[in-house]
């Protein structure tokens, strides 16, 4: 008979409630995030300003998609099987951390770094881009291994009723993320910090962003315990680079129903956030500085930094109304685990017999989690149709603002949907090392932080067909969390090749060229300044056509829900 997975301990959190302990468990997103915010604030403005074009600058954010391609499967399936004593995921976590911040120092002071060791000239120049560049894809790779093992921690930590919950909360984290990261980048930090921590507004982001992620991470590492892995399946034994590969590939060819509806929900959504994640901070900053009229915006001293500053105001909002969104909308909508196939409700709540008719009838009218999932996706498809068509900053905000909304439903539902399926195929029993065995029947005041019986040694028995077939791709149970979650990192960053492409296409026809703004005073391409400027402003503005094509995208998000919600509601 095949060996089963062993392991030693049980999860746990530190914290005296549960929403510290949810708060602990997820808070290493809220560096994550806001290290992404920095990124996605600066790093497009500042590779324009180095002199690449805006084709070309989408060509370098392929490192996006690439990283997530790479490293979310690869880190799932290394952490799955990981016999560390400190946990399967933290280790992950950590080191990613201290590598991204490396990452940043150097993408902050590239300049300084090339012009130490090679003198003024046109291949300093190309250096300090290579450079730039290597450092942002460095940055992506471990972020990415960092979020990987993060989602993952989640899942391997909470049971089913809380999966919803722990999502919320890391919808919460992630729009704190974002809105500290975006509140910094609105300030002006060389008036608070001098010179202290850089010369410019981008390096002193870059020091910060280093720093919050090194603490968000020290954090939650210290506040959760880990079961630690002693000795994996027979199945997983064997971990080469082509058996991880394989395995890969055969969990992705095999995928279960609803996960891969979840999949391919993802996959159309994100072909729609890749243009508005990584370029609505310089679609505001451009729309400001080309439909402005005054004289004085475009003699700035500093366009790299007012370009992310004004970007950085509205996706500020963005990040206020998406945080609302994370703290209010799980009450107001339904809870997964809380429907049958048939869509009935399968408990009875029991709000205070004071408020219990009220409490009811507004029970009554929560739309599910589905339902929610598809109407983002349809709020945010209506906001981004309207960008080619923006003529102010104020419209541009509110647009950006608008899609708050379905970014906090982004950032919750498809984790919560997964969460749930993976835990749903965890053995049903626990065998002791001495042959008992206990069934874990969740309550709604389960105390995920308490501990199991205290054996020193844990089994889990698997499902039979775990048994009877090693090489079954469906014979995962919870304790291959990371890799379902890397799969759905998959089906993240492969429409992010496919964004890529249609903005280099979108680029290289409507706005070839240096970016005017961040070259004033040199001719483009064998044109005046002016006459660039010009052009760039009475054409369609290229980042807004890719918006708008996002949009598109999006209706197939919100199709490929509906199909979902359907096969939710099959008996």
């Amino acid at each position: 008979m095949p060996q089963a997975a062993s392991w030693t301990g049980t999860p746990s959190i530190k914290g005296s409630t549960e929403s510290v302990r949810m708060a602990l468990l997820t808070y290493s997103l809220v560096g994550l995030q806001f290290t992404w915010g920095i990124e996605m604030t600066y790093c497009t403005p500042y590779l324009l300003q180095l002199g690449l074009t805006k084709s070309k600058t989408s060509l370098v954010w392929i490192a996006g998609p690439l990283s997530g391609l790479v490293m979310g499967p690869v880190v799932g399936v290394l952490a799955d099987n990981s016999k560390s004593k400190y946990g399967r995921r933290r280790p992950f976590m950590i080191g990613g951390a201290i590598i991204v911040s490396m990452g940043l120092l150097v993408l902050g002071w590239t300049a300084e770094i090339v012009g130490f060791f090679v003198p003024e000239s046109e291949l300093r120049r190309q250096l300090t881009i290579a450079l730039a560049v290597l450092s942002i894809y460095l940055v992506d790779f471990a972020i990415n291994a960092i979020q990987s093992s993060c989602r993952s921690l989640i899942v391997d930590t909470l049971p089913i009723p809380k999966q919803q919950k722990g999502s919320a909360w890391a919808s919460r984290m992630i729009a704190i993320g974002h809105l500290a990261g975006y509140g910094v980048s609105t300030i002006d930090l060389l008036k608070i910090f001098g010179k202290t921590l850089g010369g410019s507004q981008f390096k002193q982001c870059c020091v910060i962003a280093a720093f919050a992620l090194l603490l968000s991470v020290g954090v939650t590492s210290w506040a959760v315990n880990e079961r630690v892995l002693i000795s994996a399946r027979d199945a997983d034994k064997k971990s080469g680079a082509l058996k991880v590969l394989g395995k890969i590939l055969k969990t992705t060819w095999h995928l279960p129903d609803r996960i891969r509806a979840i999949c391919w929900v993802q996959f159309w959504a994100w072909i729609g956030w890749f243009p508005f994640l990584f370029y609505s901070t310089t679609w505001v900053g451009e729309t400001y500085f080309r439909y402005t009229p005054d004289a004085s915006i475009a003699d700035s001293a500093d366009p790299l930094g007012d370009i992310g500053r004004i970007g950085s105001l509205s996706l500020l909002i963005f990040s206020i109304v998406t945080f609302i969104g994370s703290v209010f909308l799980p009450f107001a909508v339904r809870s997964p685990e809380n429907e049958t196939k048939s869509g009935q409700r399968n408990f009875t709540p029991r709000p205070p017999p004071a408020i219990a008719p009220l409490a009811n009838f507004i029970d009554d009218f929560k739309p599910d989690l589905l339902t929610s999932w598809l109407l983002s996706h349809l709020i945010f498809a209506g906001a981004m149709f309207l960008a080619p068509f923006v003529r102010s900053l104020h419209m541009a905000t509110v647009l950006v603002s608008i899609c708050g909304i379905p970014w906090a439903l982004a950032c919750w539902a498809p984790f919560s949907y997964m969460g749930i399926e993976v835990n749903r195929m965890t053995a049903p029993s626990t065998m002791l090392a001495n042959g008992s065995s206990y069934r874990r029947l969740p309550t709604p005041a389960d105390d995920f932080s308490s501990s199991a019986p205290s054996p020193n040694f844990l089994r889990l028995n698997h499902l039979d067909r775990d048994l009877d077939d090693d090489d079954d791709p469906d014979s995962s149970t919870g304790e291959t969390a990371g890799i379902y979650l890397g799969i759905l990192n998959l089906f993240t960053t492969l429409p992010q090749f496919v964004g890529t492409f249609i903005s280099m296409i979108v680029f290289e026809i409507l706005e070839p060229g240096k970016h005017p703004e961040l070259h004033k005073g040199e001719d483009v391409e064998g044109e005046g300044k002016d006459d660039v400027v010009k052009k760039v402003t009475e054409g369609p503005n290229g980042i807004a056509v890719c918006l708008f094509i996002g949009a598109i995208s999006a209706l197939g998000a919100a199709y490929a829900t509906g199909r979902m919600k359907r096969m939710y509601r099959r008996p």
